[in-house]
This record gives C-alpha cells, sequence and structure tokens, in this order.
C-alpha cells in the first residue's frame, strides 16, 4: 500500500471552481485530481491555525479545547510514528516555516526523513544586514525577511512551493519501484504573501497599482477599497494558479509510474482565509466562518474507485488520522491513545451514510463551534472570557516560551485524563479587547442551507438550545477541560 498527502496552506475552498463554478481561480490539476477523486463536500477544519491543525491530522485529535499553537507534544501517538513502527516509510517535503521556529518543534521529527525547502513568509534565510526596503505605497503588511528573501525568486521554479512539489517528484523518481510508504507534500503557497512570478500574475489583471499581497488581520479600513480587495483576490489566486501548475508535475509523475492503480492520495488545506467576506482580511481574529473552517478533499482510491462521485457527510480532519490507518492495515487500538477521528472508508465503500452528526472546530480561547452540516452555531464565552486554562509538556507557543516571563499562574499535575504524565496547567486570563465588529463575544447562529454566505445570524431559541446541548455532548466526547463549560457557560447542558 501506498499513500501520498497533498496540504496547500490556505486553500480556500471558496475560490476552486471544483466547488463553486463562478470562482475566479484556475486550478487545472486539482481539477485533474477530483476527476479521479472522491469529492468531499462537507470537510470541516477541527483546530486552527496552522500548528494546531497540523497537531490535529498527526494525533487524530482536537486539541483547541487544551492549548493554542504549540509543538507536537511528547506524549503524542502519532500517525507517522505508527506507520514507521508497522514498517511503512515515512517521508515528508515541505517549505512550511513555521516547523522551524519556536512553537513548531517535533513534527517533521516524527517521520524518518524529512526534506525543507528555504524562503518562506518569514523565514530567517536570506541574510542581509543592509535594510531590502519595503515598496511604496503598499497596503496591509510588509516584512523585512520575505523582502530579503525574495531576493532570490527569478521565476517561479525559484520559489519555495514550486521546489517542494519537485523535491516531491525526485523522492518519486529515487523510489520509483517500492511500496509501503507514506509521503506528505506540503505546500505553504497559497498562504499569505500572496506573491507570485509574472507568469500567473497576469492571468488575473486589474489596474490598481499599490503593492498588496500581504493582507492585514483585521477589519477593512478605509484605503481597502473594493477595487484593493479585488486586488488582493487576485494576488492570492495568482498564488493559488502557481502551486496548481507544480502540484500537476508531481500528478504527471503519479501518471508515468502508474501509481492511480495502488495508491490513495488525499488533497486537503488547514484551513481558509478571510478575503474581504464579512468586512475582514486574515483569521484567527473573528467568528470561524466557512471561508475559513470549511476546506476542500479530495481523496483517490486505487484503480479510481468511485471517481468524480461526491459525499455530503461531515467529515474533519481529524479524521485523516483513523482513516490511513485502516487503508494500511494498522491497528490503533494497541497503542491505547484515544482518537477524535472518524475513518472515512465506511463512507467510501458505501456502506454508511454517515460517521458523525456534528463537527465542532475553533481556536483555543475563542467561541467553540459546532454544525450539523445545515445549522452553524458559535458559542462564545462569557465576560471576561474565563476561566480558560492551557495545558501543555512543552512550554512553547507561537515564536515565544510561555511561563518564566508572562503575567499566567503555572503549576503541573494530572490534569489531562488521555495523558499518562504530569503536565503544566497555565491559568490565563483573557479579557475580550477586540473591537465591536470583530463580534467574538456574541453567539452567531446560521441556516447555511437558506444563507450559505453566513451573512444573516437567525433568532431560534430551541434550535440554539438543541445545538447547545449537542455542543456539550461533543466536548465530552472531545475530552474539553471542565471549566470549558464553565467558561461557554453550557454548565447546564451537561
Amino acid at each position: 500500500m501506498k499513500a501520498i498527502l497533498i496540504m496547500m496552506d490556505t486553500c480556500c475552498r471558496h475560490m476552486l471552481r471544483l466547488y463553486r463554478p463562478e470562482a475566479k481561480a484556475s486550478t487545472p490539476n486539482i481539477d485533474r485530481l477530483a476527476e479521479r477523486s472522491l469529492v468531499f463536500d462537507n470537510h470541516f477544519i477541527a483546530s486552527a491555525p496552522c500548528m494546531p491543525a497540523r497537531r490535529d491530522i498527526l494525533t487524530g485529535r482536537v486539541n483547541f479545547l487544551e492549548r493554542g499553537w504549540g509543538p507536537v507534544e511528547p506524549y503524542d501517538v502519532t500517525l507517522p510514528r505508527i506507520l514507521r513502527e508497522n514498517g511503512i516509510f515515512t517521508h515528508i517535503v515541505t517549505d512550511h516555516s513555521h516547523y522551524m521556529e519556536i512553537g513548531g518543534e517535533g513534527y517533521l521529527q516524527q517521520y524518518q526523513t524529512w526534506d525543507f525547502q528555504r524562503g518562506q513568509e518569514t523565514d530567517v534565510w536570506v541574510s542581509s544586514i543592509r535594510d531590502p526596503g519595503s515598496p511604496e505605497p503598499h497596503l496591509g503588511t510588509v516584512f523585512r525577511q520575505y523582502q530579503c528573501n525574495r531576493t532570490r525568486f527569478h521565476t517561479d521554479a525559484d520559489r519555495p512551493t514550486p521546489r517542494t512539489f519537485a523535491s516531491a517528484v525526485d523522492w518519486l523518481q529515487q523510489n520509483e519501484g517500492e511500496d509501503n510508504f507514506f509521503l506528505t507534500v506540503e505546500a505553504f503557497d497559497p498562504h499569505e504573501p500572496f506573491d507570485a512570478s509574472e507568469e500567473f500574475r497576469a492571468m488575473y489583471p486589474d489596474d490598481f497599482d499599490v503593492f498588496y499581497e500581504w493582507p492585514r488581520y483585521s477589519a477593512l479600513n478605509d484605503q481597502e477599497t473594493p477595487e484593493a480587495v479585488e486586488h488582493l483576490r487576485n494576488q492570492y489566486c495568482a498564488t493559488l494558479s502557481m502551486a496548481d501548475k507544480w502540484m500537476g508535475k508531481l500528478l504527471d509523475e503519479i501518471d508515468r509510474q502508474g501509481m492511480w492503480e495502488d495508491t490513495c492520495i488525499i488533497f486537503t488545506s488547514d484551513h481558509g482565509h478571510m478575503l474581504g467576506e464579512h468586512g475582514v482580511t486574515g483569521k484567527n481574529r473573528f467568528h470561524a466562518w466557512d471561508e475559513m473552517c470549511r476546506i476542500p478533499l479530495l481523496v483517490h482510491m486505487p484503480e479510481d474507485f468511485r471517481a468524480g462521485e461526491h459525499i455530503g457527510a461531515l467529515t474533519q480532519n481529524t479524521d485523516l488520522f483513523p482513516t490511513l490507518l485502516e487503508c494500511f492495515g494498522v491497528d490503533a487500538q494497541i497503542y491505547r491513545t484515544p482518537i477524535h477521528g472518524k475513518s472515512w472508508m465506511p463512507l467510501i465503500k458505501g456502506e454508511a451514510e454517515k460517521i458523525r452528526d456534528y463537527a465542532i472546530y475553533g481556536w483555543f480561547g475563542q467561541p467553540v463551534n459546532i454544525t450539523d452540516g445545515r445549522y452553524t452555531y458559535f458559542r462564545a464565552a462569557g465576560k471576561g472570557n474565563a476561566p480558560l486554562n492551557a495545558y501543555m509538556a512543552s512550554l512553547t507557543t507561537y515564536e515565544r516560551y510561555l511561563g518564566c516571563d508572562t503575567p499566567q499562574v503555572v503549576t503541573c499535575g494530572m490534569y489531562l485524563k488521555q495523558c499518562p504524565i504530569p503536565v503544566y496547567r497555565l491559568q490565563l486570563v483573557q479579557e475580550h479587547e477586540e473591537p465591536p465588529y470583530l463580534d467574538l463575544g456574541i453567539s452567531r447562529l446560521y441556516d447555511t442551507l437558506e444563507d450559505p454566505g453566513q451573512l444573516a445570524p437567525i433568532e431560534n431559541e430551541a434550535l440554539e438550545e438543541r445545538l447547545c446541548r449537542e455542543l456539550a455532548k461533543q466536548m465530552e466526547a472531545h475530552d474539553a477541560p471542565a471549566e470549558q463549560y464553565e467558561r461557554l457557560d453550557l454548565q447546564k447542558y451537561r
């Protein structure tokens, strides 16, 4: 058995013609893979953003209820580790620079071998004492380090995501004819900055002449006009089309080796991105609208089994863990690790119409969200967003350490029932400091059948009551710390 996971960071479902025929982005190779795959129509994140999403995938567990951005924990039982212990060779090629930063420890090391392509975002790659300067005028964000890195990019082939796909092709060629492997191909594009070569920018022309490729994580301001937002979307589409071209080279190699007959190929993302929808750009600071949380999923089974068919059941990225173990014939139960994900194989084989009734998802310390596929409920925290604790054995988070020079109260104990060792507990006080337009302190209920854009919250006390009860049940099933029920004012529903 062979399996390939292709993940494009920030690949917005609503920007793909596969899901929305009127979408602008040209992605012939994603479409090409879809023709040979099962297309999942209701696939959601679990935890976000980048590192929490990856920990979900590697462990099969929802982790945003217990901590935010962080490394693979020493007690985590991961998919690559289990496969390695069962004779499956594991390799990852990626240009995701957060793996190399504080708070991204331990992910690549789960694999037997790994290859990292330099230069994305703020990767400390090109070293220049001389300031490269910022384009003027500009909108959004400009980081000095990326301005240094981009001096190495002259054609699309020079850029990190194209080099990532090229490296994956090389690996397949070097290992042609081999069996029993799991290859992860993880491209950072089309994550911001939306920086593509001229060939792809020319596909999406406009008259906007201000440099704008890295949006702020905030509400649109007076300078971010409709013309500016359209330009930003064009930049995003160009970056997505560039990544798609180079994914096509990977598919070409799969063609050449005849791997469609005996290989499971999965394509998905970690989350989406706001590109002016709901009057905001970015992520992390807003309610978990579908533009960020409903993501693409394609699953090619050997011999094009059920190719081109659609599956409407609710699925999540935590399901990758049990699905791939089942494909390789590995019994995860012997590892005594609780798994939140559900294998897709009953859906793929046509043995079941659904594997879950609800999906829960979100960001640590923000609203906890639930959907049944039609109704989506964003449950906001009460006043003060407290009590809120983070649990971990590794005191790192996004580019910094925790506990030593911060105001959190840190204790240690057997706090997590699924964890065999003591962990740290950080007591956090996190008042809602966001401006009112972000609405994170207000619960929201949407009917996505009648309102697919989630533009008009509805009021329905009976429905909200039902979803609160179900949310409490789902939190229990996903090992939520006890104080989360108090933070979200859900005690009476337990």
